[in-house]
């Protein structure tokens, strides 16, 4: 079972301060300075799929990926309503495997954080550069170590009317990996609720491994942001936004 198979159905209203209309314009100003013209993205484990449908409302062809099977299903109801819906296909990062090659690739909120082992890492690099044009952009977001280093020993707390969650978090020094225990709550018809439990890990990458790897797997031109910002990130960045071609 994926991490987010329970937490699907409830995950955008929990979410809902993803600042995802920020997040998929930033992307489009990026995308429209692409070495090349850029028609053909896909977005790597889209989750439920609302960067992939906004950067589809934008005109582009979007291919979204997602290892979890629940989590596509609400991204293809939410985007069935679109003229262009995404093609989205049931693929683990370190599997990879398109019918063509796309101008760019897109991987948004930390997904990269939850490739826990070095090896599935250097595999997503490599495949992404094997469906990556020449000369296409890869762009990506990832949690700092000193973000997951923060959360040891927090507790948080999201709601909705129907929906209430608990996220546990430890951040192990040895292993460099943040544990997310969850506990989720869930409405059902009638007035009970339903309760579940999912744990989500993700690891901290250091700058040096990043860029190590990304040359390793053939990108060139690497370049590291703060979130959403073309600026240099600071030492308390939560997030940064990684270029590569």
């Amino acid at each position: 079972m994926s991490a987010y198979d329970a937490l699907a159905a409830s995950y955008d209203g929990l979410m809902a301060d993803g600042a995802y209309r920020r997040r998929a314009a930033f992307l489009e100003r990026r995308l429209r300075k692409s070495p090349i013209p850029v028609e053909t993205v896909l977005d790597l484990a889209c989750g439920t799929g609302t960067i992939a449908c906004l950067l589809a409302e934008k005109g582009y062809a979007v291919i979204a990926t997602d290892g979890s099977g629940e989590m596509l299903t609400q991204a293809a109801a939410k985007a069935a309503v679109l003229d262009r819906p995404p093609l989205f296909l049931h693929q683990a990062m370190p599997r990879l495997r398109l019918a063509q090659p796309a101008d760019a690739v897109v991987s948004t909120l930390d997904s990269l954080n939850y490739l826990t082992a070095e090896r599935d890492l250097k595999e997503t690099f490599r495949r992404v550069r094997r469906w990556l044009k020449p000369g296409g952009l890869f762009l990506f977001d990832v949690n700092t170590p000193y973000k997951l280093r923060r959360m040891d020993g927090q507790l948080y707390m999201d709601e909705t009317e129907e929906s209430f969650c608990v996220w546990r978090t430890f951040f192990s020094e040895k292993k460099q990996i943040c544990t997310y225990q969850v506990d989720l709550f869930r409405l059902r018809p009638g007035g009970a609720w339903d309760r579940s439990f999912e744990e989500h890990r993700e690891r901290a990458w250091s700058e040096e491994f990043l860029r190590k790897e990304l040359l390793a797997a053939g990108f060139s031109g690497l370049r590291l942001t703060g979130d959403l910002t073309d600026k240099p990130p600071g030492p308390s960045e939560d997030r940064w936004q990684f270029e590569a071609r």
